[in-house]
């Protein structure tokens, strides 16, 4: 059996589609903090067959949660303190995303005006469909960029 210890604060999302979590490791530039992470991939789940859980040990304030609940809002995390969980959180899809995808569009204002913010607004939360701000080019979550 693996065990992997406990982190004194920092979070864990739980309930990670399996073999999602490397793709939300990179998305939230956990290689770029200073902060210890432990990735179990593909652990047993009673509730989802097989899922990853990711455990961070560094403040949540350093995290943007709106990629976390745009690449799966049915994560769960695990604020913890003194290695005890103090809150846990749901997500939700984000009502609008700033530079975390970017628009296809090559006629769209971001494509010329390189300072601009990427923004796309959701437009169809059953569906899970955003669309760009500026020129409302939908984004199609097949091509993860």
């Amino acid at each position: 059996m693996l065990s992997v210890g406990a982190i004194s604060e920092g979070f864990v999302l739980d309930h990670i589609k399996a073999g999602k979590s490397l793709e939300i490791y990179n998305s939230l530039h956990l290689d770029q903090k200073d902060c210890t992470v432990a990735m179990i991939m593909n652990a047993r789940s009673g509730k989802m067959g097989r899922k990853d859980i990711l455990k961070v040990e560094c403040s949540i304030d350093d995290i943007d949660l709106d990629v976390i609940g745009f690449i799966d809002h049915n994560i769960t995390v695990n604020i913890i303190k003194d290695e005890k969980i103090v809150e846990k959180r749901a997500l939700s899809l984000p009502k609008e995303l700033h530079n975390i995808i970017k628009c296809k569009n090559p006629r769209c204002i971001t494509s010329i005006e390189q300072g601009l913010d990427q923004v796309f607004v959701l437009t169809d939360e059953k569906n899970e469909v955003y669309r760009c701000k500026y020129c409302e080019e939908k984004y199609d979550r097949t091509e993860r960029q």
